[in-house]
């Protein structure tokens, strides 16, 4: 028997939002991909909404109302994080500049030898070149579809019947 559409949804929205954010480390772990600036910003959503959605799930038989809500905000959280994606998108296309701090971090140079050190020790990644194009799309191209799938599947969740709860 399949499961409920109140839960089905939402809980497709969580698998899928979890395979992403680990799919996300392990480019990063394994395989070596260093991430600008934009791309760690893009992590947030996975971790404020995968946590929403959980909880969601874990109410929905006891408390079908706070599942909704949550799985509204939960949605809300990764429809911004397309947002997000989006811009970062545009900014790999040229569309628009990216962030003008996209590309390291501030260090204190206090002596010749602490910028000799800071400048063998930094690899700077800008949020305006795609390294890495999967089929196509970059990363943050595949986070706009990602995010955008989680986002719609929290809220199938809200409108499914209640009599579906479980």
């Amino acid at each position: 028997m399949s499961a409920p559409a109140a839960i089905r949804a939402p809980g497709l929205a969580f698998l899928a939002g979890l395979f992403a954010i680990i799919a996300a480390w392990g480019f990063e772990i394994i395989g070596g991909y260093l991430p600008c600036k934009l791309c760690l910003q893009e992590r947030i959503p996975y971790y404020v909404g995968l946590p929403i959605l959980l909880v969601g799930l874990l109410l929905s038989h006891r408390m079908p109302r706070l599942a909704r809500l949550l799985y509204f905000v939960g949605g809300a959280i990764f429809f911004f994080g397309s947002a997000l994606a989006g811009y970062h998108v545009g900014a790999e296309w040229k569309l628009w500049e990216g962030p003008s701090d996209c590309g390291g971090t501030p260090t204190v140079i206090t002596s010749a030898t602490d910028l000799m050190a800071a400048v063998k020790g930094t690899r700077l990644v800008s949020c305006s070149e795609a390294p890495i194009n999967l089929f196509g799309l970059s990363f943050a191209g595949w986070d706009v579809l990602s995010t955008l799938f989680v986002g719609i599947m929290s809220w199938r969740g809200i409108f499914a019947r209640r009599d579906a709860l479980i």
